[in-house]
């Protein structure tokens, strides 16, 4: 359904942010992407492998100017459960290029963020078999996509010291970072640990706006209007807000509890898109499969389609009119918090992290999300930019989601439990190496048979893997 007058109301609102952004230009303290004093050195030293192409890339560093390229290489096991044991390896390449309008002569306060990544290779999710994704890496640009894209391309303006606005095309994934987890390049790979999964229907990229506010040095408070239906691979603006808008807010504390760093954060979403509402008629099913995405879980439409087509074949065939749900909305609370740092070293040290996310649980198949775990970074000697983790993830899914399906064929769907490890080990300065483990316990616990006559458990699941990360 094409939503015409939300979607100019939204156009017109920030058309007019755009405009507000491009003439009032005002001072800022923000830094958009940090510049060592050189990119040059010897090759273990160096931040970037290429370094500092004969100067001219110190040049425009002083400039404002960063362009990077990064390669990021996932190989990954299943060396036990899932739907098939073996390995399968997926990489991307992201080229992204900062610009501070201000370190350039420009005006003061601007900042221009442009991003694309390609993607190429074999995603591991379907031997693995688990909805929820074991490599956040495989999402983008597109879910299991070989192909490249603009992923971010934003404009961030500061209109005093504390207050900024934004526009553009955002890559959600890079708003969720934490201390500890939040980064797939270089913490967990498991999705759960990325984003609040009850987050999942927010688009990984779209276009939109937003605001900013620091009232304090301690506190940072954001909000953004996104384009409900936007990915990765869509560019065509003439279209964005035409079937809903998504609505993010985030509010940020730091707390220093005797010297130590810490954070607490709240978020929430809200959506106005007309979706496939979870409580359907039977034959409703296979609509719903096959039609709603799921844009950050590992799509369980074609198996469970499949799965019905073999027990059910006369529920592929709509008997009444599906029901729909013009709203969902999700809250949720993290904190991190240091329990040891070295004297002085507000960048290093052991701590916690927990966070817990809800929903209505209808159209979101996700009921509720948690995590907790342990991270550090720099705690063993002599190797100060080394990261660890370990943590446990829960999915819970909606009671909403394919009860049908549920009761006919005993089919799990209620838990998707996951436990991670990893160790992120620096080579070099632009070269890392991480080792991972993953063992979970999956929601969908049946799947077909070889022979497609018949169905087979899906026992819990052991994925090694291997993360090398290369900045260029």
């Amino acid at each position: 359904m094409r939503r015409t007058g939300i979607g100019s109301s939204l156009k017109a609102a920030i058309g007019l942010l755009g405009l507000v952004v491009l003439f009032v230009w005002h001072s800022a303290n923000a830094q958009p992407v940090p510049v060592p004093p050189t990119w040059g050195g010897d090759l273990e030293s160096r931040p970037r492998l290429t370094g500092d192409w004969g100067g001219l890339r110190d040049d425009l560093g002083k400039k404002g100017v960063v362009f990077d390229v990064d390669l990021l290489e996932t190989p990954m096991d299943v060396v036990s459960g899932g739907r098939n044991t073996g390995a399968d390896a997926w990489g991307n390449a992201d080229y992204t290029l900062n610009v501070d309008t201000d370190k350039l002569g420009l005006w003061p306060g601007g900042f221009f963020n442009i991003s694309a990544d390609s993607g190429f290779g074999t995603n591991i999710y379907r031997k693995a078999g688990n909805i929820v994704p074991v490599n956040t890496a495989a999402l983008f640009p597109a879910p299991d996509d070989r192909t490249t894209a603009l992923t971010n391309a934003t404009f961030m303006q500061f209109l005093s010291e504390k207050f900024g606005l934004v526009i553009g095309k955002f890559n959600t994934l890079a708003l969720g970072k934490q201390e500890f987890y939040g980064d797939y390049s270089t913490q967990f790979l498991n999705a759960a640990f990325v984003f609040p999964m009850t987050l999942e229907q927010v688009p990984l990229s779209a276009f939109g706006g937003g605001v900013i506010f620091l009232p304090t040095d301690d506190i940072v408070l954001s909000a953004l209007a996104l384009d409900a239906d936007g990915t990765a691979t869509s560019n065509d603006l003439n279209n964005a807000f035409d079937n809903g808008a998504t609505v993010l807010g985030s509010g940020q504390l730091t707390v220093k509890p005797y010297g130590l760093v810490g954070h607490q954060n709240l978020g929430f979403s809200w959506s106005d898109k007309d979706r496939y509402s979870l409580n359907q008629d039977p034959s409703n099913i296979a609509t719903l499969l096959l039609q709603e995405r799921f844009p950050r879980l590992g799509d369980p439409g074609p198996i469970l389609e499949q799965i019905l087509a073999r027990f059910f074949p006369g529920l592929l065939v709509p008997t009444q009119p599906a029901n729909r749900v013009n709203s969902t909305s999700t809250a949720y609370y993290a904190f991190d918090q240091y329990f040891w740092q070295p004297a002085g070293d507000p960048k290093h040290g052991i701590g916690v992290f927990f966070s817990y996310g809800a929903s209505a649980g209808n159209p979101n198949p996700i009921k509720y999300a948690l995590i907790a775990g342990i991270g550090g970074k720099g705690v063993v000697p002599g190797r100060l930019d080394d990261s660890f983790g370990l943590g446990f993830a829960q999915t819970h899914f909606s009671d909403d989601f394919l009860p049908f399906l549920r009761q006919k064929l005993n089919l799990g769907l209620d838990n998707e439990n996951a436990f991670e490890m990893y160790y992120n080990a620096s080579i070099t300065k632009w070269l890392t190496a991480s080792a991972d483990l993953q063992v979970i316990d999956p929601a969908l616990k049946k799947t077909l048979s070889s022979s497609g006559l018949g169905l087979t458990n899906v026992d819990t699941i052991t994925v090694v893997g291997i993360r090398f990360r290369a900045r260029f």
